[in-house]
């Protein structure tokens, strides 16, 4: 039996849309004729979503695939065959859109695909350990407990992503309005005013002369900047995606910016130090659970550096002489993982330093926008009192000359 979706109309003329299993096409339209329902379109379970590019990228999102693993977790601790599972999980209403993709997933497990590969299939966005993970999982029949781990760190790296974007809705809010207020000023307010001034042929004070010779300076740059980032940009990223040296360079600057530079390095470390952990309770060999950490770092330069590092591994070198040639991961990290081999509980303490590294994010993250706030509250504000004072000046010379 293999599962469709289709859309239609009802005997009354609604539209209707759904799920049937049938073992073929031409099986699945004669079940929906019996069932009143004239069908307008018909397909296999998820192949309609990967036709349309847009909602391809939108499979299976990070959101959504946590609550995947959760569900699917508990569902087969409780027993469950995983088609059984998959099947429970097809009517959670939960799921929204994704359904369909799940329902073709299931499909594939039936015909014996393993549910890492069909999950991999579904979805662009589950990730190369998310994907070794499982496969291990599946293998040493431990799908349910991978599945929950997995769960955890999701909902931790969502939770991590919305806080950032949080925490940068304010200072764009003021450098947006900032931008507003100085283009109306500088590009209308101050021309007009200067004309006014020359028609009433006063003399205008220096700090008058110095902001309109600001403002004209100002609006050549704004115009040549507005031709010049996009495009800047535009290279930058192209050349980004096609010349790897060039973009472990860009990382690797990003790395010595002050204070976020110190930010990021905490990120990549929470992000390496959670990955491999699960990756070692998953069962992943730990040179395989290296090079996939260091890929979920999202920094081409410690994944660069961690390549070679399990090469080294390989050849019979201390995991945490490696790491400490890291730079990104050489504070504290590598006095971890000695820990950790000490005690035989390597995954238990990477999990404890993520939890610190998760820490000391938060706390720089934290502080960089406390200290970016008022420092952009401050310059708008001595922005508009340098427009304010240069416009009453005038005035006030007016005024003087017409009493």
């Amino acid at each position: 039996m293999r599962t469709f979706e289709y859309t239609g109309y009802t005997q009354e003329g609604q539209g209707a849309r759904g799920l049937i299993e049938a073992l073929d096409l031409k099986e699945a339209r004669e079940k929906l004729a019996r069932q009143g329902v004239l069908a307008r379109q018909v397909n296999p379970a998820g192949q309609h979503a990967f036709r349309k590019g847009f909602r391809r990228r939108a499979a299976f999102g990070t959101e959504i695939r946590a609550t995947l693993y959760r569900e699917l977790g508990a569902i087969l601790r409780a027993g469950i065959p995983l088609s059984g599972a998959l099947a429970l999980l097809i009517e959670s209403p939960e799921l929204g859109e994704n359904r369909t993709r799940l329902a073709g997933l299931r499909d594939r497990v039936r015909d014996g695909e393993s549910f890492a590969e069909a999950l991999a299939a579904a979805s662009p966005q589950v990730t190369s350990f998310e994907k070794a993970a499982i496969e291990t999982g599946e293998r040493a029949g431990t799908l349910e407990t991978v599945l929950e781990s997995m769960a955890l760190y999701l909902e931790d790296r969502h939770r991590l992503r919305e806080r950032f974007l949080t925490a940068l809705i304010y200072p764009a809010v003021i450098l947006v309005l900032s931008l507003i207020i100085g283009v109306l000023m500088l590009a209308y307010m101050l021309p007009a005013f200067q004309n006014l001034l020359a028609e009433a042929q006063l003399d205008v004070p220096l700090i008058t002369r110095i902001t309109m010779g600001f403002g004209r300076v100002v609006m050549v740059l704004a115009v040549l900047l507005a031709f010049l980032v996009p495009v800047g940009v535009i290279g930058c990223v192209r050349r980004m995606r096609s010349d790897p040296d060039f973009r472990v360079m860009v990382d690797r600057q990003m790395f010595r910016l002050p204070v976020a530079g110190r930010a990021y390095a905490a990120l990549s470390g929470l992000r390496f130090a959670r990955t491999l952990a699960i990756l070692l309770r998953s069962g992943v060999p730990l040179l395989e659970g290296l090079r996939m950490a260091g890929r979920a770092t999202g920094s081409p330069w410690i994944d660069t550096l961690i390549k070679q590092e399990a090469e080294r591994v390989r050849q019979g070198g201390s995991l945490p002489d490696s790491v400490a040639r890291v730079p990104p991961l050489s504070m504290s990290l590598p006095g971890w993982i000695r820990a950790g081999e000490a005690s035989g509980d390597l995954a238990g303490m990477l999990e404890n330093a993520g939890i610190r590294f998760q820490r000391q994010w938060e706390h720089m993250l934290s502080r960089l926008m406390a200290t970016m706030e008022p420092v952009l509250i401050v310059l708008v504000g001595l922005f508009v009192l340098l427009l304010a004072v240069s416009i009453l000046l005038p005035i006030m010379s007016l005024n003087r000359m017409l009493y």
